[in-house]
């Protein structure tokens, strides 16, 4: 097998002797060069797996041999060496498309995995396949996200190239478009996707817990703490970490986080020492973060640090072609998990559909087609099984104290004393209906099937009640 080759561009005859070392320890060969025009010589005259750039060369600097890298050898990963403490001028080489960076002084073992991590993008030598995720032309090969719409054949086309760099990404766009499973494949595609992906809801950890959450904490660091505690960064290491609803990050966790992110290192609650961490970050939000920084929500430095790269996840309105083929999608799993054939849509279901504008995107979605498949009586969901919002609104009639509820509620953010009483009703209903479900399970011994004949409702009908209550674990 050929002997992996890396460029090496740096003035500094001690930086390149600690380089060639480490490479060489490696088993890598190096080709070392002290300017940008011998760089850009060595690279039209030989195939090289890796390019290590420092930032300050003699006739230029690393940003333009980013750039020629970029437009001659796109393939090509560069990681650039940056001065201590120039987050910037990282950030502005990781934007212009390089694949990461490190620090002087060079920390061996952080290059180390820069370098292993880089070299998975490359092919093997003797072979012409990459090993890391499908060819960018087949860019929805085993991808989850669905639709031929051209805003997604440019989500695909872009997550790709997202996956091959280190960068981090902030992935911005509606509740229930897919901002994970967007995360998920430029983890899956990238050089990380044999380590762990760690998602993690900022708004749902109590701000007491944040810290140790984040980075974990040392027996006796307080009142609970009765064991050492690896944290989230830790269970990402070599991984990628996404941070879903970024914004809700009390601000003094923001501080700690964009220290974390720029040192590469973390100190657990309690402990002495920072431990170095190797994630990429993705990190999400439903909410307008540029709105957020005008109200002092968000750390400014936090959201530069973040949003290095920002994808836009489309809606579903935007893509309305890609509706059928979600649809069949959809209605295939819920015929495996109902162990039923899959139920299909009638002309005038899909076109139903195309009309709704789908504020919950493809969640909402989702929501809509299991409803109707258990409401449906055949194998076949038609228009008027398909229970749209506006279809409940005006099928509800409505006294002139209710529309007066309702303007109220418009003033007051849906916190109007009729949508309290609507709360507690459905919480009344559904207990009674959890009853009636839990009595006729017990009178037919556990048997699904006559205890939905006693109800007077169809198995599938029970079965997505049982799963709305929340009861299909406990009757199993």
């Amino acid at each position: 097998m050929s002997i992996r080759h890396v460029l090496v561009v740096d003035d500094e005859p001690d930086i390149c002797e600690l380089l060639e070392i480490t490479l060489s320890r490696m088993g890598l060969e190096t080709t070392t060069t002290m300017a940008l025009e011998p760089a850009r010589e060595q690279l039209a005259q030989q195939n090289f797996d890796l390019c290590l750039t420092d930032m300050r060369l003699p006739d230029g600097d690393g940003l333009d041999l980013v750039r020629h890298i970029q437009q001659h050898h796109p393939c090509l990963p560069v990681a650039v060496i940056t001065a201590h403490g120039s987050v910037d001028t990282a950030v502005q080489a990781l934007k212009l498309g390089a694949f990461d960076f490190v620090s002087k002084p060079v920390d061996l073992k952080q290059l180390r995995e820069l370098i292993d991590t880089a070299l998975r993008l490359t092919p093997d030598p003797g072979t012409s396949e990459s090993r890391v995720g499908p060819d960018l032309a087949d860019a929805d090969d085993g991808s989850p996200l669905l639709g031929q719409s051209a805003a997604m054949r440019r989500l695909r086309d872009t997550i790709h190239k997202l996956a091959r760099s280190q960068a981090p990404v902030f992935i911005s766009g509606e509740s229930g478009s897919g901002k994970e499973l967007v995360a998920r494949e430029i983890h899956r595609l990238g050089p990380r996707s044999g380590r762990a992906f760690v998602p993690v809801n900022c708004g749902a950890i109590p701000t007491e817990l944040m810290e140790s959450e984040f980075f974990g904490h040392r027996k006796g660091a307080f009142t609970g703490a009765t064991q050492d505690r690896t944290g989230l960064f830790q269970a990402a290491e070599g991984g990628t970490l996404f941070l879903d609803e970024v914004a809700d990050l009390p601000l003094p966790m923001q501080v700690k986080l964009l220290r974390a992110i720029q040192e590469r290192a973390i100190k657990p609650v309690g402990g002495t020492d920072e431990l170095p961490v190797d994630v990429r970050i993705l990190s999400a939000t439903h909410h307008d973060l540029d709105k957020a920084l005008q109200e002092g929500r968000f750390r400014q430095d936090l959201y530069y640090r973040l949003n290095v790269i920002e994808l836009r996840v489309p809606p579903l309105r935007e893509r309305r072609e890609d509706i059928p083929q979600l649809s069949e999608h959809i209605l295939r799993e819920i015929g495996a998990q109902w162990g039923i054939a899959p139920p299909e849509l009638a002309p005038d279901a899909l076109e139903t559909l195309r009309g709704h504008p789908f504020p919950g995107n493809v969640r909402e979605l989702e929501n809509i087609l299991e409803r109707a498949a258990t409401l449906s009586d055949g194998p076949r969901i038609h228009a008027d099984t398909i229970d749209l919002p506006a279809n409940r609104a005006s099928a509800r009639s409505m006294d002139p104290a209710d529309e007066a509820d309702i303007e109220a509620n418009a003033d007051t953010g849906g916190r109007s004393p009729s949508g309290s009483r609507d709360v507690a009703l459905d919480a009344q209903l559904a207990d009674q209906e959890r009853q009636a479900i839990a009595t006729a399970l017990r009178q037919t011994g556990g048997n699904r099937t006559a205890a939905a004949r006693l109800l007077g409702l169809s198995f599938r009908q029970l079965r997505y009640r049982l799963k709305k209550l929340g009861l299909d674990q406990e009757t199993q």
